[in-house]
């Protein structure tokens, strides 16, 4: 079986579909509040010029999601896999973010357990790169099993290097 970057995916409260390009405005609508990214690496992401960035990269990465509220119907977020290996086996799972609205009332639990229930059927390995100052994404990840593997350098939408943390996740 081959693996889907973009299938669909339900829990109880959320529902994720694949991310197309007439998405924008509705997840842009999600996104354009500064203390969604006050602790992300790129912190300026709420800007619409930013954010376009973001979103291209999130269509053209063949990877990414439509977070949608079930009891609502509304866009309230997305995340996506990307660096799959079907060598290694394994994916990554990251970008993802959820409405200010929705934190902390199980989104994004359910959102990443969607995710990684999916993605191994096929991998071992699920990993996770986070911002070295994003605590928030640090601890939301080592609360749905993620440990930390260790510090890596990236290179951000500007060039410059972002200081980030790899977390995983192994098969049971």
């Amino acid at each position: 079986m081959e693996f889907d970057l973009q299938p669909n995916l339900k829990g109880t409260l959320v529902r994720l579909r694949p991310l197309v390009a007439e998405d924008f405005d509705s997840l842009y609508a999600a996104a354009n509040d500064p203390l969604l990214w006050e602790q992300h690496p790129e912190p300026l992401r709420y800007r619409r010029e930013v954010f376009q960035k973001f979103f291209d990269g999130a269509i053209e990465s063949k990877g990414a999601f439509a977070a949608f509220d079930i009891a609502s119907g509304r866009m309230i977020g997305s995340s996506r896999y990307y660096d799959y290996s079907s060598d290694r086996r394994e994916v990554k799972i990251g970008y993802t973010f959820v409405a200010r609205e929705f934190w902390g009332k199980g989104y994004n639990p359910e959102m990443k357990r969607l995710m990684l229930d999916y993605a191994f059927r096929y991998v071992d390995r699920v990993l996770f790169e986070i911002g070295e100052s994003n605590i928030r994404s640090q601890t939301a990840i080592q609360r749905v099993g993620a440990k930390l593997v260790r510090k890596v350098d990236l290179p951000g939408l500007d060039g410059a290097l972002l200081k980030m943390l790899e977390f995983e996740i192994r098969r049971r």
